[in-house]
């Protein structure tokens, strides 16, 4: 039996490995792009910037270092230049698919970065194994941008676990739905009719606001915003904007805000301030063709009737009022009931007296002789 060479001992002593296989190796050094291990064989074993992640253009000189111990999975025994090509993010793929099944079956809430944004969702990664998360189950809302989840933790639930097939189904809407639903009932359970809160603007509509009051929406009318008119609520709210609201009702999940406090009520003291015959000043508001109406104070319009504008005629109030202009009337009627006001400019002036007209001496003298003369013919 011949004695084996130094090289065939050394060999003989090194393990065997096959593709597929985990090994485990030392760095040994590490480029940018390449990490080269140690794993006890004849040839040096080296994973690549594509092999090591998925995240493009990573310095592998950042996250490992010389002497770091590192498991991966054998891809190819040979490379052609006696090298072995490692993997390590198939590994850890294989770790998280696993990962992925047990949270799965569990119904785990797990956390990761936004890796991708796709037309039609996003992909997260949870150790090297993308999970996707569909658009419709991104949010409980609808959401047109996506991009605003890039590289953003999100926390979401495995509704589908499908390896085989590659599918592996994320959801963040429901755990939105669940935790609104809990913000409700405890909200729900605090709030009551007539309580002041402050909540955040959350969107605004030509017909009104949503005021978050902190896991419930409360719709704030158009109507209810101020005393006095309100043309666009675009005009007065912003997105974001905090404000101080008071709950006027509450139907089930549906809640009625208003910012008409009573307090700053413009009527609270208008029999005083408006009582028949007190005379007012207003800006004109807006005008019709029987009147124009008068703001006399935020909240409190008072009626112009076109017959009472002037004591000279007027066609059409246009004629004689422009919208804006100040004006001084006198108050003819207050029903405050109907919180209705009636005003006259007309009323502001003393009636005209009747002309008499005087008789001269020599009128007087004229009528005296006609009358005597017709005596004299009767």
């Amino acid at each position: 039996m011949s004695e084996m060479s130094f090289e065939q001992m050394l060999e003989e002593s090194l393990k065997t490995i096959r593709n597929g296989e985990v090994v485990e190796g030392t760095v040994i050094d590490v480029k940018p792009d390449e990490i080269i291990l140690n794993i006890g064989y004849k040839s040096d074993g080296i994973i690549s910037r594509s092999e090591y992640t998925n995240e493009p253009n990573v310095d592998l000189t950042t996250v490992v270092k010389v002497g770091d111990t590192l498991s991966a999975k054998v891809v190819k025994v040979n490379d052609g230049e006696g090298q072995v090509v490692l993997s390590y993010k198939r590994l850890a793929a294989e770790k998280g698919s696993k990962r992925l099944e047990e949270a799965f079956e569990n119904k785990e809430v797990l956390t990761a970065k936004v890796a991708q944004v796709l037309a039609g969702g996003v992909c997260v990664v949870v150790d090297e194994t993308r999970v996707f998360i569909p658009a419709s189950l991104i949010s409980d809302t609808y959401e047109k941008d996506l991009a605003k989840f890039k590289d953003q933790e999100i926390d979401f639930v495995i509704t589908e676990f499908d390896p085989k097939k590659r599918r592996i189904i994320g959801n963040r809407k429901t755990l939105l739905v669940s935790q609104k639903e809990e913000a409700q009932k405890e909200l729900f359970g605090k709030i009551a009719v007539g309580d002041v809160v402050e909540g955040t603007v959350k969107n605004v509509t030509d017909f009104g606001a949503f005021i978050d009051l902190g896991g419930v929406d409360g719709l704030l009318h158009i109507s209810e915003m101020s005393w006095g008119r309100v043309e666009s609520p675009k005009k007065v709210f912003t997105v974001g904007q905090t404000v101080r609201v008071y709950i006027k009702s509450i139907s089930e999940t549906k809640v009625a805000l208003s910012m008409k406090f009573d307090d700053e009520n413009p009527w609270k003291d208008a029999e005083i301030k408006y009582a028949v015959g007190n005379v007012v000043t207003g800006k004109v508001a807006r005008m019709t063709d029987f009147g124009a109406f008068v703001e006399l104070a935020p909240g409190v319009d008072a009626l112009l009737h076109v017959s009472q504008i002037s004591k000279d005629h007027v066609e059409k109030p246009a004629d004689a009022l422009t919208v804006g202009q100040e004006v001084e009337a006198k108050v003819v009627d207050f029903n405050v009931e109907e919180k209705k006001i009636s005003l006259s400019i007309k009323a502001l002036f003393a009636p005209e007296e009747p002309e008499v007209k005087e008789e001269s001496d020599e009128d007087v003298a004229d009528v005296n002789i006609e009358e005597v003369a017709s005596a004299i013919e009767e």
